[in-house]
């Protein structure tokens, strides 16, 4: 005869699902510290999506690149065009939010506030969308990652897994793909220009860019060097963050 099991049954199964589900998380940002990605969630995702849709010459380019293989003008770059107080915030950056949040309020479209802390979690470790589990889940893999990666290795995955064209994930692919040398040789000229396709990769080009891509890349290059170049993302910068 079945027997409906007790509620004290069933929290402690639930304590039990969500220590272990705490427990392997958090041993799979362990690792990923030390171990290159072979993949991500959103690459998977866009490869899924591809073979759906019937896309028969989508291919996949991913190639890691390590830090010290990669000009430093490239993390530089995206520093500077995405999140500028990424050396002093913990993942989350609780002024650009609010500043995000009054401009909403003023009648303007809500932008995006994320940190590259958390781009890199959801894009190593969940999909797109925009429902509260998901960002409750960025949240959550964003304090992991932050808890247990140096900054530098932050960085150093998310140049690696960030979509920079249709297909084309990480330097190591882009660098080829688009300017045909290798990560170390890129210039701040060009790692502005992969910088200032994100979060747009497949709309814009960094290879062949817009009018809008040009003044970003700009804007990004003079922000690079108000920022002091690459010493800003090597523990230079300066004790108060830009404004």
């Amino acid at each position: 005869m079945f027997h409906r099991p007790s509620l004290k049954t069933l929290l402690r199964w639930l304590a039990l699902f969500v220590a272990g589900w705490i427990a392997l998380s958090w041993l799979a940002v362990l690792l990923l510290r030390f171990v290159p990605p072979l993949t991500s969630a959103m690459m998977l995702e866009r490869q899924v999506g591809a073979w759906l849709h019937g896309e028969k010459d989508f291919t996949l380019h991913y190639h890691w690149v390590s830090w010290e293989k990669t000009s430093r003008q490239v993390p530089l770059a995206m520093v500077a065009g995405e999140d500028q107080r990424f050396p002093y915030h913990h993942g989350f950056d609780f002024d650009a939010i609010q500043t995000a949040l009054d401009a909403h309020d003023d009648g303007k479209r809500l932008r995006g506030a994320s940190t590259i802390s958390q781009q890199t979690a959801k894009n190593l470790f969940l999909w797109n969308g925009r429902s509260f589990v998901r960002k409750g889940l960025e949240a959550y893999f964003t304090v992991l990652i932050e808890l247990t990666w140096p900054k530098q290795r932050i960085l150093e995955v998310y140049m690696n897994i960030a979509e920079l064209g249709n297909g084309i994930y990480g330097v190591g692919a882009a660098s080829t793909a688009f300017f045909h040398v290798t990560p170390a040789r890129l210039s701040a000229a060009q790692s502005a220009r992969l910088a200032a396709v994100l979060p747009s990769p497949r709309r814009l080009h960094a290879d062949r860019p817009s009018a809008y891509v040009l003044r970003r890349a700009q804007w990004i290059q003079q922000q690079m060097r108000q920022l002091g170049g690459p010493g800003y993302i090597d523990g230079d910068a300066p004790e108060r963050p830009p404004h």
